[in-house]
This record gives C-alpha cells, structure tokens and sequence, in this order.
C-alpha cells in the first residue's frame, strides 16, 4: 500500500518561493520507479485540478498557468518527491497533494483526480498579495 507524505506548505508573499516534498512509502524501488506521480492542488471552493504529473523515465508535464515557475523532481533512491514553485501568485493559493498511480496514467497524456488512488493528506500554500 503506497503511502505519501507531504510538507513544505506555508505563506509567502507573492513573488515568493517553496519547496514542496513528498515522502514515498510501503513500495518496493521497482514499483516506485514505475509510478506515475503527481501534484494536484485544490482551491478553496474550486476543484482539485493536476499541476504537474510524471514518471521516472518522462519529462514532467506541467499545467499551463505554472510552466517557467514549478519544477518537478523525483530523488528516487530517496524516495522522496519535490515540487519547486517559484514566482508565486496569490491565485498559487490551494492545498497541494501529492498522488501516484500505475505508470500507464502518465503514459496517457493527461491526467484526473479518479486516475490516482494513492493521495497524501496535503500541505497548505497561501501566497499574499
């Protein structure tokens, strides 16, 4: 059973930015490599939508609105996720989770929340203006 754990969250001024990690856990180095991972972010009453999602073997695919700001990155012998936000704006604001899936999600060429059965429990980002 995967189990993730995210940190990283807080309040920054616009501008801003934060590292936001994802501790992997209860799965083996070949399954974690052959995951398809994922942030998502859910806006006080907006739904949760995908920011970035990837496997171990594909460039990471990123919502529009955060290409040139987010990076996204895997320390897979550390199994642990990062996700770098930089240049952040208030509309950045959200819960951020971390999710996984079977690598065939990421192989797809877009993702849904109903994709992924594997979700961290979230960590607030709140951006001032």
């Amino acid at each position: 059973q995967v189990q993730l754990a995210e940190s990283g969250g807080g309040s920054v001024q616009a501008g801003g930015s934060l590292k936001l990690s994802c501790v992997v856990s209860g799965v083996s180095e070949y399954y974690y490599r052959n995951y398809c991972w994922a942030w998502f972010r859910q806006a006080p009453e907006k739904e949760r939508e995908w920011v970035v999602f990837y496997d171990a073997y594909s460039t990471p695919t990123f919502l529009d609105s955060v290409k040139g700001r987010f990076t996204a990155s895997g320390a897979y012998a550390e199994y642990e996720l990062y996700l770098r936000m930089e240049s952040l704006e208030p509309d950045d604001t959200a819960m951020y989770y971390c999710a996984a899936a079977d690598r065939g999600v990421c192989d797809s060429g877009h993702v849904a929340v109903a994709d992924f059965p594997y979700w961290g429990q979230g960590t607030q980002v709140t951006v001032s203006s």
